[in-house]
C-alpha cells in the first residue's frame, strides 16, 4: 500500500489532522550540538548553505532527534542577496552583514541573471533531503518575502523599525519598487527550483512586516507576495504555499485573501481565539507558541501548547512556534512540546 501523503500537506488541502503536524522555524541550527559540530567545520555560515552533502545532514538532524513530520531546509534568506552578488557576511554573535544597496546604480549592478545558477546548490540539498526523508513526512523550502530582504539589503543589516528601507520607499517608491520586482522574480524562481528538486511545501518569511501602515503594508506585502504565488502556481499549479507575515496582526485575513497562500502562519503576537473565529475558517493555520515559552518550559510551555491546541485543534492546524526557535533553547523542552501535542498531558 502506497505511503499517506504528509499530515502536513493534507492540513494545507483543508483537512483537519489529529494530532496536529508539527514542525519548528529554525529547529535546524545552534540549539543543537550536532549543528553546532558541524558548523565548526566551516569558517563561514553561507559556506554551509551552500555545500548540499552537509547542508542536507543538518536539515534531517531534527528529524532525526525529535521525529518532527517536516524537515525545512536549512539555508537563509539572505543567499538570494548573495546570489545577486551583493557582499553578505555573517559576524559572530551579531548576525548578518551587507554591503548596503542604496540606489538605482547600485540596483542596476545586481546580477540577476545569475542568481538561480548560484542558488543550484541548495536545490541539490534538497534533492539530497527528499531521497533520505520519509515519505510520510513533508519537506518545506523557504525564501524570505520581497520586503523583508530588501531591508536587509537597505539596511546593511537586521534592524527594529528597518528605517534605511522604509525612508528609501517613501522617498523613492519608483526606484526602491525597481528592487522588490528583482526580488520578486528571484524568489519566484527559486522556490520554483526547490519544489522541482523535491520540496512539498514552500514558505515565504516576511518577518519584518510589523512596522508598515496600510498603504505600504499593500504595496511591500501583499502584492509582492501575491507575485511570488501566482508566479509559483503557473510554473507548480499544485504547489502548497505557507505565508508568515510576521506582524500583520488584523492584516492577516486580508493578506491570506489577496495572496491566495495555502496556509498563514501566526506570529505569537496573534490572539488563539481571534485565529480559531476569523481566521482558520477559511485558511488552514500554522503557530503560534511563544519561543521564550520554549526555553522556560514547566508550566508556561505546557499552558502555551495546551491553550493552542484546545482552540485550533479542532480545525487545519500546523503546530508551530510564533518564531525562529531561540540558541539556548533546551533539547528536553523540545521533546516535552512534541509529546504533548501528540500525546496531551
Amino acid at each position: 500500500m502506497a505511503n499517506p501523503e504528509p499530515g502536513l500537506v493534507r492540513v494545507l488541502s483543508g483537512e483537519t489532522v489529529g494530532p496536529p503536524p508539527i514542525w519548528l522555524m529554525r529547529q535546524a541550527g545552534r540549539y543543537l550540538p550536532e549543528y553546532r559540530d558541524i558548523r565548526s567545520t566551516f569558517e563561514a555560515f553561507l559556506d554551509l548553505c551552500y555545500a548540499p552533502e552537509r547542508a542536507a545532514e543538518v536539515t534531517l538532524q531534527p528529524i532525526k532527534r525529535f521525529d518532527f513530520d517536516a524537515a525545512i531546509l536549512f539555508s537563509d534568506i539572505l543567499v538570494v542577496p548573495d546570489a545577486l552578488g551583493q557582499p553578505v557576511w555573517f559576524e559572530s554573535g551579531e548576525g548578518p552583514r551587507l554591503e548596503p544597496v542604496a540606489t538605482m546604480e547600485d540596483i542596476a549592478a545586481l546580477d540577476g541573471d545569475r542568481a538561480i545558477t548560484k542558488l543550484s546548490p541548495i536545490f541539490e540539498t534538497v534533492a539530497r533531503v527528499r531521497e533520505e526523508l520519509d515519505s510520510n513526512k513533508a519537506l518545506i523550502g523557504f525564501c524570505g518575502g520581497p520586503w523583508t530582504v530588501a531591508t536587509y539589503m537597505a539596511g546593511g543589516r537586521g534592524s527594529p523599525d528597518q528605517k534605511a528601507a522604509r525612508l528609501w520607499a517613501y522617498r523613492e517608491p519608483k526606484v526602491f519598487s525597481q528592487l522588490i520586482e528583482l526580488l520578486v522574480g528571484i524568489s519566484a524562481g527559486y522556490l520554483i527550483g526547490q519544489l522541482k528538486a523535491g520540496a512539498d511545501v514552500v514558505q515565504i518569511f516576511d518577518s519584518w512586516a510589523a512596522n508598515l501602515g496600510d498603504g505600504e503594508f499593500e504595496r511591500w506585502i501583499v502584492e509582492p507576495n501575491a507575485k511570488i504565488v501566482a508566479a509559483v502556481r503557473r510554473a507548480v499549479p499544485d504547489a502548497k504555499i505557507i505565508g508568515f507575515p510576521r506582524g500583520s496582526g488584523l492584516r492577516s485575513s486580508a493578506y491570506a485573501a489577496a495572496t491566495g497562500v495555502d496556509g498563514l502562519g501566526l506570529d505569537t503576537t496573534v490572539p488563539v481565539d481571534f485565529a480559531a473565529r476569523e481566521l482558520q475558517p477559511t485558511i488552514p493555520v500554522q503557530g503560534n507558541l511563544d519561543p521564550l515559552a520554549l526555553v522556560a518550559g514547566g508550566a508556561a510551555l505546557d499552558e502555551g501548547i495546551d491553550r493552542i491546541v484546545a482552540a485550533l485543534g479542532d480545525g487545519p492546524l500546523i503546530f508551530n512556534l510564533g518564531h525562529g526557535i531561540v540558541p539556548e533553547t533546551p533539547i528536553e523542552h523540545v521533546a516535552r512540546l512534541v509529546d504533548r501535542v501528540r500525546n496531551g498531558g
